[in-house]
């Protein structure tokens, strides 16, 4: 073939939104990868199909005809891909997933390892990042994240509904400390902070009967990943602000002590999500459906 699947795709976008940052945004990739597929198909041809000035990117006379041929071919493709795949008896081949590494943990059993077991033919590769990632860009079929944190262009199913943050330390270091009564009084104690994946120091989020502020909380200890901030929380370092899903075996067993709790309002949880293409394949498709079976509150 002399131009892939995914540059015909981009042609047909660039013509129907009259741009490349508009038909970036449909196709749910980076305009300079959109620019480069039409460059590249440009160039195989041998001819251009777009005539681009600082103000507007139009048809070119054989960009037309080209697109004119090219569009009902395509329709007849995705056709055929969607029948094709509904008569598939289960999804196989590989799903990729992009998430943080805390919410990879959160997934692993009730979803990761339960999507094997009842697809014996597929394969599960889930890729760790703190930061968040163009998921369609980088090859990923889906990515899983806090709702506030999912683009705005992607179709996103819910996993929990909320996540409850916590803040805790250990008996020991209460008995050196005391108990903090309010944000105020984290003044006077050692707080364990993070450093996120985009460099910044994570500011404590805090909210009562209306009131909602950050802080950004004295320590001399400085962290960058959840498990050593628990492990950290557990040997008397300081005070940690993680998720109850994280601590809750520390605080049933007594290893730590939760504060502030009605300071510490839940937020939006976990989704899937993926771009909003025409046609869903089924192995991301199972994913979803088994997302959508399976809840923790």
């Amino acid at each position: 073939m002399r131009g892939t699947l995914a540059e015909l795709e981009a042609v047909i976008a660039v013509a129907a939104k009259g741009g490349f940052r508009a038909a970036a945004r449909d196709l749910s990739i980076s305009s300079s990868a959109l620019s480069q597929q039409i460059a590249t198909l440009e160039a195989r041809l041998g001819v251009r199909l777009f005539n681009r000035t600082t103000r507007s990117v139009t048809l070119s006379s054989a960009g037309e005809q080209f697109v004119a041929e090219v569009t009902p071919a395509l329709s007849a493709i995705r056709r055929a891909i969607d029948q094709a795949d509904e008569h598939r008896s289960e999804p196989s081949g590989t799903l990729r997933i992009n998430t943080s590494v805390g919410a990879a943990r959160m997934i692993l059993a009730p979803l990761a390892v339960e999507y094997l077991r009842r697809y014996p033919a597929m394969q599960l590769e889930i890729v760790t990042e703190g930061a968040l990632v163009d998921i369609n860009a980088q090859g990923f079929d889906a990515g899983i994240r806090i709702l506030e944190s999912v683009p705005p262009d992607m179709i996103s199913v819910p996993i929990n509904r909320f996540i409850r943050p916590v803040i805790a330390g250990s008996p020991g270091y209460f008995k050196e400390k005391g108990i903090p009564k309010t944000p105020a009084d984290l003044e006077n104690h050692r707080c364990i902070r993070a450093r996120m994946a985009s460099g910044t120091i994570y500011r404590w989020e805090f909210e009562r009967r209306g009131e909602a502020f950050t802080m950004d909380v004295p320590g001399t200890l400085m962290l960058d990943e959840s498990d050593l901030i628990l492990s950290a929380a557990r040997e008397g370092a300081g005070l940690a602000y993680l998720n109850e899903w994280q601590v809750g075996e520390d605080l049933a067993a007594g290893r730590l002590v939760r504060v502030l709790e009605d300071w510490t309002a839940p937020y939006p949880g976990l989704c899937l999500y993926y771009p909003g293409r025409r046609h869903i394949p089924a192995k991301l498709r199972a994913f979803v459906e088994l997302v959508r079976e399976v809840r923790w509150d």
